[in-house]
């Protein structure tokens, strides 16, 4: 008997989002309708990347928001469960709440960021525990809770169920174990959540970046998103298809979980509406310029939020490529007039 002894392995979360949705659709293995979301599924699928920071893809049938997923990465961090962050970013999320204030299943950072009785947090002892035995097999991150399913018809249970970070030969490796995963919409985040950790574990650490691997029981996609699905598919079969390329923005070696905090302070000032940063004024912030272009999207998500103006053509032309690409495409109708310009 022999066994296959890695996955099928992709350069960048392009390749496979869309290898996994060609596969679930053209060739699933069951049907399903769990609590009314019809849909085509596949069982244990499980796919790796080799450079975790090509973690987005750029397709224009499917622009990715990269700004909820910025954020709902440093809401993780904040290790926070509450609808006021989150919700901002994503209004749609308040369905998912049973009491409409909060999330228990979504809100992996209140389980992974969030200091128990002793003070102390599970991202903080995977931390100490690699440092202390770099062999180890135990750095878990526990995301699934078994009280999840004490309510039968509670709307928000965790699709993670937990996070194996492994340290070998001088690169930290991450592998995701999921219950389930939409793999048109969820997925998405899912991925750019746990290599953004996984790179920022790396950096505290002093290590190098290694692979990522992501496990799911159930890969799934809903007959409502299987049009668009279908369309997305079509878009690199098209004559002349030039697949868009970008450099991944490589985090600065000075990252640990106390860089997020502060990125978050400005998080706040932007989305509350104390704050509004000019790009001069986002160029002068005590932050790496990776962590900057971070603060930019946001303020650039502030304009469209809290205002009816185009974005502002500065701002735009001073993201890096990539974020400017998916800025442009994803709300093409608050560019500026001279948007060809900036592009």
């Amino acid at each position: 008997m022999s066994f296959l002894p890695t996955p099928p392995t992709f350069d960048s979360f392009h390749d496979a989002y869309l290898a996994v949705l060609d596969s679930v659709t053209a060739e699933p293995d069951h049907r399903t309708s769990s609590r009314g979301n019809d849909s085509a599924e596949i069982t244990n699928v499980s796919f790796r990347l080799t450079n975790p920071r090509n973690r987005l893809p750029f397709l224009r049938r499917r622009p990715v928001n990269v700004v909820y997923n910025l954020a709902e990465t440093l809401w993780y961090a904040a290790g926070r469960d509450d609808l006021d962050m989150i919700g901002y970013y994503a209004p749609g999320m308040a369905t998912y709440s049973a009491n409409g204030r909060s999330l228990t299943g979504t809100a992996y950072g209140i389980k992974i960021f969030a200091p128990d009785a002793r003070g102390e947090t599970q991202w903080d002892r995977v931390v100490e525990l690699l440092r202390a035995d770099p062999d180890t097999k135990r750095a878990v991150l526990s995301i699934y809770r078994a009280e999840e399913l004490a309510v039968a018809a509670n709307p928000d249970v965790s699709c993670t169920l937990a996070a194996q970070f492994l340290l070998r030969e001088g690169r930290l490796h991450l592998t995701c174990y999921m219950r389930g995963n939409d793999a048109y919409m969820g997925m998405v985040s899912d991925v750019f959540a746990f290599t953004f950790l996984q790179e920022v574990a790396a950096r505290e650490l002093g290590v190098e970046l290694g692979h990522y691997t992501h496990h799911v029981g159930s890969m799934h996609v809903n007959d409502r998103d299987a049009k668009a699905v279908r369309r997305l598919l079509n878009e690199p079969r098209q004559p002349g298809y030039v697949r868009p390329a970008f450099p991944s923005p490589v985090m600065p070696a000075s990252t640990g979980t106390a860089t997020m905090c502060v990125v978050l302070e400005h998080e706040e000032a932007l989305r509350t509406g104390q704050a509004d940063y000019t790009v001069d004024q986002v160029g002068a912030l005590d932050l790496p310029e990776y962590w900057r272009q971070v603060v930019l999207l946001l303020e650039i998500y502030r304009q469209i939020k809290h205002t009816d103006d185009p974005v502002g053509a500065d701002h735009l032309a001073a993201l890096d490529g990539g974020y400017r690409w998916l800025v442009m495409n994803r709300w093409k109708n608050r560019m500026p007039t001279d948007v060809g310009a900036v592009a």
